[in-house]
């Protein structure tokens, strides 16, 4: 160090600072574009990006300056614009946040390829800032693919299941949060005077007491004032992620702590939900008894307990990972089975042909004196190929969860190296005119064959794609669900198959059909239609809107028991 000591006699006049600073940019540039060129080496082509912040710098113009940079496009969404980049690039195309390669992947066989054929390599979870500072890379979701991530993963499906994750015997405890929207949206539109309700506190709050009946034992009051703001932090921090100026912070992490804008307002939504999660934590931890669990925390801590008295060192089960567990499957047990209601209630407002047939469907396979089951599915073919539908167009989570490539790869002729994040375009698979005749038109019947039974598409994939059992197992599998009756079996699990994926299946079906079956819905009188395009964020939420609610139980004098 004693030669450096030199550096603390030194004095910089505002003269030699300006050139300083240049030669400094200029070096980092350099040095950048040479590490560039040497690590990617024929990566996928795309989009030129910007110096130092790659292809997202518009987030670094201010809003009303960009219409005169010529960055405003109205009419056209996100990802809209980003399948498009396919047009010009191809369906394997790249980008960078920052000095951060990213791979976008378009089209149905090109998903398949990467996540069904290689989920070695691309099973992974990128370290992106912006949510490992959130998440710190533990949970479910986000963690990196490895021995701990699939130890708790096994862990947790193996105690929801044993809780009702997937079984028929949860469905009373969705139908119990289905009586509260249907007498709220009553009690509400009857106050509006004709302006409407705006549905998503409801359906925000009944979705989510499931998943809190599973992980923390209790249900919330849908006038909880807590709640309901937490469930708002929740969605307005899942969008502010990746659809504001808060994806610069995948380019600098210190962002993160600048104290104004969408930075200071993320570090709010962390912060209460924290607070929030932490509270219940030791809640359950003061109220544990050992020898009636009522949930997966009290389970989670039994077994940290078990663990610790068996002399286990470095055990990944302790509590603050159950912080970051419970975390990921309140947020994403909630927000896409949500945003999925939703859309589905705004498509058939919009539809009222639709609505219908779903109806009258309903009314001659269920009536209107007990509740849809989950039973009930394949006897409601042109209802279920009405949420299908809705969830082709809406596509709640567009990009999926970000994947990474755990080691550099050929992939299609190109070279994928290690740490590259991958982005499965799933709305790009379900725009795709090649697999889908006029594919942004809303119409059901595309999954019904000339019978009237329901179609099932392998291109069709709102979850994402797991790993492709051999042909036997998958047979094997689908002839005793179909079989079975008594209980809603998974399929076969890939690498990074969603594990909520029966349960929100279950929670969608169950909702929609119950709402449908005692209500009519409209957009209010003179109301202009909200734009289709929803809200990009980590999910695709709809714009908000209201709908006037009609009980149809006046119709024919009876009421649902």
């Amino acid at each position: 160090m004693d030669t450096l000591s030199w550096l603390g006699h030194v004095t910089l006049s505002p003269s030699h600072v300006v050139p300083l600073a240049v030669f400094l940019l200029a070096f980092y540039l350099a040095a950048f574009y040479r590490r560039r060129a040497g690590a990617y080496t024929n990566i996928p082509p795309g989009p030129k990006p910007w110096p130092v912040v790659g292809n997202f710098g518009g987030f670094l113009v201010p809003p009303a300056l960009r219409g005169r940079f010529g960055q405003r496009r109205d009419h056209v969404s996100v990802m809209e614009a980003l399948t498009s980049q396919a047009d010009l690039y191809g369906n394997i195309y790249s980008l960078f946040v920052g000095s951060q390669l990213a791979v976008v992947l378009n089209g149905y066989e090109v998903v398949r390829d990467a996540l069904s054929n290689h989920p070695d390599v691309f099973s992974d979870r990128p370290d992106v800032p912006s949510i490992s500072i959130l998440t710190k890379r533990r949970g479910i979701v986000f963690a990196p693919y490895g021995p701990v991530w699939r130890k708790q993963r096994k862990f947790c499906h193996t105690t929801l299941r044993s809780f009702g994750l997937g079984k028929l015997s949860l469905e009373p405890c969705i139908q119990r949060g289905l009586v509260t929207i249907k007498a709220e949206l009553l009690r509400l539109n009857g106050e509006s005077g004709g302006t409407g309700v705006d549905p998503a506190p409801l359906i925000s709050n009944a979705v989510s007491n499931v998943v809190c009946s599973l992980i923390l034992g209790q249900r919330f009051h849908h006038g909880d004032p807590e709640f309901r703001a937490i469930l708002g932090l929740m969605a307005r921090g899942l969008e502010i992620c990746i659809n504001s100026a808060a994806i610069l912070i995948n380019v600098c992490s210190l962002l993160y702590y600048l104290p104004f804008g969408v930075f200071k307002e993320l570090r709010q939504v962390e912060r209460d939900i924290t607070v929030f999660l932490k509270r219940i934590i030791a809640n359950h931890r003061e109220t544990l008894d050992p020898e009636n669990p009522r949930d997966l925390a009290d389970m989670y801590l039994i077994e940290m307990l078990a663990r610790r008295a068996a002399g286990e060192e470095d055990s990944s089960f302790t509590e603050d990972y159950l912080f970051y567990i419970i975390g990921d499957l309140f947020i994403a047990g909630t927000d896409t089975t949500t945003n999925s209601v939703l859309w589905t209630l705004l498509y058939m407002a919009l539809y009222p042909d639709v609505q219908d047939k779903v109806q009258a469907e309903i009314d001659k396979v269920v009536g209107r004196r007990r509740l849809p089951s989950v039973t009930d599915r394949g006897s409601l073919p042109f209802t279920e190929a009405t949420i299908m539908e809705v969830q082709r167009l809406a596509v709640v989570v567009p990009l999926s969860v970000p994947h990474m490539a755990s080691e550099t790869t050929e992939f299609r002729g190109y070279t994928i190296p290690k740490g590259t994040v991958i982005f499965p375009n799933l709305y790009s698979v379900h725009r795709d005119p090649a697999v889908w005749d006029e594919p942004d038109s809303f119409n059901p019947t595309r999954f019904l064959d000339d019978e009237g039974k329901l179609l099932k598409k392998e291109f069709f994939i709102p979850f994402g794609i797991g790993t492709i059992p051999p042909p036997c197992l998958r047979e094997s599998f689908e002839s005793f669900q179909s079989a079975s009756r008594d209980v809603t079996v998974p399929p076969p699990p890939g690498r990074r198959v969603c594990m909520g994926e029966q349960l929100a299946k279950m929670e969608l079906f169950l909702t929609v059909t119950g709402l449908l079956q005692s209500f009519r819905f409209r957009l209010p009188d003179g109301t202009p239609p909200p734009s289709l395009q929803g809200r990009f964020g980590l999910t695709m939420a709809p714009c908000p809107f209201r709908v006037c609610v009609n009980d149809r139980s006046e119709d024919r004098g009876t009421h649902v028991i």
